[in-house]
């Protein structure tokens, strides 16, 4: 989408008309203007001059966001309209007040004048005619745009305004002519008469009413962006980089990827990259909303913007400028503020017709009082009635508003949300599709249980099995090394090491031998107990993978590890279902683990052994009885995430840029995922208010100032009280798109379930793609089919690979032909495992 600055606008009106300007275009496939940022977004391949000169064509300005030419992103945001609304409103008042003095304090209320003003009705005329005119030349923007618009033909908020102030001084004008003969010819009660007849104060009231609802509106317009312009003020402008040697100071514009860069205590970190030397504590709130402060050290991960706290940190870059996390954030925020949600297709559709309407609506109220034998100046005040207290802006500002509230929210706190239509849909779900590994679960084995053999204490077994994996790279050796440093466990010196393919380790461990592996290989070294068998199938039946233990003959106990849920994983789930919403969890795994699983993070249904196409078919089921999300890593699961109706990738730093998700989760935390629905919720029901109020405000307010309940309930509205309302009506709209801010996105405390769908009996995936069958040996557990999986997966061909240890198979799923078989099997060999090739 290319993004472009327009200006000029000022209602719904002016965007409508810019729209279907730009969609003429030739190549342009979609457009949407927002009122709210004055930005446009395009799709297609037209040309920008093309698109530049539609705009300029339709009477706006218009510049490409990036252009030199163009004003920053953080300029066109900034509140310019404010300080000169408020200039205008204090000069208006300034000359308002001594003429609503003259014209409604003396002539209703006996308010003194000057000796030189009684009884001479000409020169209080003069005197009002002369203030309200300054004051129309004071707001002469109205009639500049007002009478722009007619000449283009695309009519707008200004045009009313312009129109029912110009009318109401004209005809004042007019009544002061014949006033003039009236005072000639000596006639004092024609006079007097023709003195009540004044629409001065009305004109002048009515553009300093308008004024006072636009300094509103633009102070309330200028907080929904506050989000983003607090993400964009955070962006660091210098870098201190080392070149030839040296510290350099030097514009973030100028940083390369792989430059070495430092950060001091205090400072913003400028790009994103990898620590290299140093650790402190990063505050990383800016962009994931997270208060608790990382820790960071050689080889963690940083990003532009997050503030370094405590020590001193050498880090190289990886991704500068566009790319940074920082940047993608942005942009998603900004792209999602210039679309439009589906719903304000139905308010842009009522504003393109709306001015053109509302004038047609005057003059018929015009006709009509004269011709029931009301006076011109009467059947005037209720047309001007009309004409000002009409307003397309609420109409164009309902959905825009809230849209960026929302947005801004949703950034705030982590939940990034492509795109208006992805913010309104979300709220919409009936059915959340879950990934397992990396998102339901941590994605890394973890020790679960440790059961000392009788007479062997747990000390003694933990000090066997570390000093006998420290010597291994399997992933569960890594899982109890990290479980035994977090119990101050110490590994001894082991000799003789050897890796026993496909079934687990040995050595001498103080003068005697000492295995560790699964149980085939343990038993025979040694006799296991029935009751730690029972013991062992119970955890393998609860998707735990057991590793036994042997000392001189003797069995020294189990140590299980699992990939374990991760903390929040149950309470997401726990949220979701109690919005009413069904749970499926799709995972490649087995059926016994998955199920495993399932049952401690509480979903409805699982669905195991699904390949990448087969997540796919399974989505097109659910999506037979209803809206559908699928959550997932946004890599393997893409072609899931494509077909839901709402994609949403658990995934930070390079997974923000995940093309396939609609929702992105920056802090890879799954009850982030009930919270983008609340927020999507709470969106679209703003939105909703939004929409009834700028409805009803309109529907209400055109037949009370055209005189519709005059003769049933003696209701009557002068022009200047329809500018009051007319200006309240879009302040009112922004502001109740505030009220979002308010709001707890992550408190479930006001959760409502709504009608649950039926999950369908048969959700066995359709898988039907090209495979390629790899024989391998030295698996022997779960994990190893995880280390495999990943080593093959890093090919481009391979969509996914489904490995089995029992079988000693890896099924790789293809997107195409394999280009190089030896490389893939090189990679499954330094991983420490042996490919058997086909004789």
């Amino acid at each position: 989408m290319e993004q472009y600055n327009v200006t000029g606008m000022s209602c719904a009106a002016c965007s409508a008309r810019v729209e279907k300007a730009v969609a003429a275009v030739d190549g342009v496939t979609a457009c949407s203007v927002s009122l709210l940022t004055n930005s446009m977004g395009v799709e297609g391949s037209a040309s920008p001059e093309s698109i530049i000169k539609a705009v300029e064509d339709a009477g706006y300005g218009a510049s490409r966001k990036g252009a030199k030419s163009a004003p920053a992103e953080e300029d066109t945001l900034a509140d310019r309209e404010t300080p000169k609304l408020k200039k205008r409103l204090t000069a208006s008042l300034c000359l308002l007040i001594p003429l609503m003095y003259v014209s409604m304090g003396h002539m209703m209320w006996g308010f003194p004048l000057p000796a030189f003003f009684e009884g001479n009705h000409l020169a209080m005329g003069l005197f009002e005619m002369i203030f309200a005119a300054a004051v129309m030349v004071i707001n002469q923007k109205f009639f500049v745009s007002g009478f722009k618009g007619l000449v283009h033909r695309s009519p707008n908020m200004d045009t009313l305004v312009a129109m029912g102030s110009g009318v109401s001084f004209l005809w004042s004008v007019f009544v002061l002519f014949a006033m003039t003969r009236a005072v000639t010819d000596g006639d004092t009660d024609k006079t007097e008469e023709l003195m009540m007849n004044f629409y001065f104060e009305s004109a002048a009231m009515i553009l300093t009413l308008i004024t006072v609802g636009k300094l509103l509106e633009a102070r309330s317009k200028g907080k929904t962006t506050d989000a983003l312009k607090g993400l964009m003020k955070l962006t660091p402008k210098t870098a201190a980089v080392e070149r030839d040697g040296k510290e350099v100071v030097m514009p973030i514009e100028n940083v390369q990827v792989g430059d070495i860069f430092v950060v001091r205590p205090g400072e913003s970190i400028p790009v994103d990259g990898v620590v290299i030397e140093g650790e402190s504590a990063v505050n990383e709130a800016a962009l994931t909303g997270e208060s608790i402060p990382a820790d960071k050290q050689a080889g963690s991960h940083v990003s532009a913007a997050t503030i370094n706290q405590t020590g001193f940190l050498r880090c190289r870059a990886q991704r500068v400028g566009e790319d940074t996390t920082l940047a993608q954030i942005i942009k998603m925020v900004s792209d999602a503020a210039a679309t439009k949600a589906p719903i304000a297709k139905i308010a842009d559709r009522v504003s393109g017709i709306f001015v053109p309407t509302v004038i047609g609506i005057a003059a018929i109220t015009l006709v009509i009082w004269l011709a029931v034998g009301q006076t011109a100046g009467y059947a005037l005040a209720r047309a001007i009635s009309v004409l000002v207290i009409s307003c397309p802006c609420a109409l164009g500002l309902a959905t825009p508003v809230a849209i960026m509230v929302g947005s801004g929210m949703g950034a705030k706190n982590g939940v990034l949300f492509k795109t208006a239509v992805s913010l309104e849909e979300t709220g919409r779900v009936q059915i959340v599709a879950l990934d397992k590994t990396g998102t339901v679960t941590k994605g890394e084995p973890a020790v679960t249980d440790v059961i000392p053999a009788d007479g062997i204490s747990e000390s003694e077994l933990l000090i066997a099995a570390a000093s006998l994996e420290a010597m291994s790279e399997h992933p569960l050796a890594g899982a109890v090394m990290r479980y035994c440093e977090e119990n101050s466990v110490k590994a001894e010196t082991v000799s003789d090491f050897k890796a026993l393919s496909g079934s687990g380790l040995r050595g001498r461990f103080g003068g005697a031998e000492l295995y560790g592996g699964n149980l085939a290989l343990i038993e025979k070294y040694c006799t296991v107990s029935g009751e730690l068998k029972s013991k062992a199938e119970a955890l393998a039946g609860e998707g735990k993978t057991p590793l036994f233990f042997a000392k001189g003959g003797k069995i020294l106990g189990m140590i299980a590890a699992a990939d374990q849920l991760k903390d929040e994983s149950a309470e997401a789930i726990r949220q979701l279902k109690n919005m009413g919403l069904s749970v499926v969890m799709l995972t490649g795994d087995n059926a016994r683990t998955a199920e495993a699983v399932g049952r401690q993070a509480g979903v409805d249904r699982v669905i195991a052994g699904v390949l990448p196409n087969g997540k796919e078919s399974v989505i097109r089921k659910l999506q037979a009885v209803g809206r559908v999300a699928m959550v997932g890593d946004g890599i393997n699961d893409a072609p899931a995430l494509t077909r839901a109706d709402m994609g949403i990738a658990i995934g930070a730093g390079a997974d923000v840029a995940v093309d396939a998700a609609d929702v992105v989760l920056v802090n890879s935390r799954l009850t982030d995922v009930p919270a983008a629905i609340r927020l999507s919720c709470m969106t679209l029901r703003s939105i909703h208010q939004n929409l009834f109020w700028a409805f009803i405000y309109n529907v209400i307010g055109i037949p009370l100032a055209a005189g519709a309940f005059i003769k049933l309930f003696g209701w009557e509205l002068q022009p200047m009280f329809g500018a009051a309302a007319m200006s309240l009506s879009s302040f009112t709209v922004v502001t109740n798109a505030l009220r979002l801010n308010l709001k707890d996105i992550f408190s479930p405390a006001r959760d409502k379930a709504r009608n649950c769908v039926v999950l369908p009996d048969d959700l066995a995936p359709e898988q039907k793609s090209e495979t390629y069958t790899m024989r391998i040996n030295g698996m022997m557990c779960p994990h190893c089919e995880a280390t495999v999986r990943k080593a093959l997966e890093a090919f481009d061909e391979v969509a996914e690979a489904v490995c089995d240890f029992k079988a000693g198979t890896a099924v790789l799923t293809l997107y195409s032909p394999i280009r190089d078989l030896a490389a893939m099997e090189d990679a499954v060999t330094k991983k420490g495992y042996e490919v058997i090739k086909e004789v």
